[in-house]
């Protein structure tokens, strides 16, 4: 017997939230031996290792965080097209950035 819409699971009928679509998604650099790399955090502090230190993620990997629930969720647009045009300008790997003097 195939799945239908009324035998899905509570798992798969919730949504995926994409935390580069939310509000506290932010881009910051980390300094590198004489520049730095451009790495996303959380300013609502929901991403976290086991130990309780705040997790950096690389630029090019924005896309892949999502959760499907989470309080501090604030929306910055249309997810759909966001997320479409936000593809289109992700670099591919991470690049380091030198700074000039």
């Amino acid at each position: 017997m195939g799945k239908s819409g009324s035998t899905l699971s509570s798992r798969e009928k919730k949504k995926k939230i994409y935390c580069a679509n939310c509000i506290h998604c932010k881009v910051s650099a980390e300094p590198t031996g004489g520049g730095y790399l451009l790495r996303v955090r959380c300013a609502a502090g929901k991403w976290r290792k086991k130990m309780g230190a705040e997790k950096l993620y690389r630029l090019s990997t924005v896309m892949r965080r999502v959760m499907t629930e989470c309080e501090a969720y604030e929306p910055m647009g249309d997810e759909e097209e966001f997320l479409r045009e936000l593809k289109k300008t992700l670099p591919v790997q991470d690049d380091p950035y030198e700074i000039s003097s």
